[in-house]
């Protein structure tokens, strides 16, 4: 799955938080969140606005809330892959020794065919040759 792809998929599932997720899926849409974020923290910086709402700037603001639904549904997905429940989200509330499991549990590979569907056969490991 490409960064296109990944974006693409993850807003279309905006609220979907069944399913599951592949590592490629969830890490190319963090990696969108994160730059989308930065841009707008520079547009707030540019325009004068990165004090005004709580410590953000209003189009920081604005980023965080669309996005804050998927990021949270593909996080969801994303441990359902590894056959863990969704709520292990909530380790990001336990600063640094909730985020060392859950990052190694979203990096890891996808688990078999769990109780949280079956396994995405990718197209690009078979050998078709």
């Amino acid at each position: 799955m490409n960064f296109r792809i990944a974006v693409i998929k993850c807003f279309m599932l905006y609220t979907v938080f069944t399913g599951r997720a592949e590592k490629s899926e969830f890490w190319w849409f963090f990696l969108f969140t994160f730059i989308l974020g930065v841009m707008a923290s520079i547009i707030d910086s540019t325009l004068g606005f990165d004090q005004a709402i709580g410590g953000n700037g209003g189009v920081t603001t604005l980023i965080q809330i669309a996005t804050f639904l998927p990021s949270i549904a593909v996080g969801s997905r994303r441990l359902h892959d590894t056959g863990r429940s969704g709520w292990w989200q909530l380790l990001w509330i336990a600063i640094i020794i909730g985020w060392i499991p859950l990052i190694m549990w979203l990096a890891s590979k996808s688990d078999v065919d769990n109780k949280y569907g079956l396994k995405e056969v990718n197209t690009e490991d078979l050998d078709l040759n």
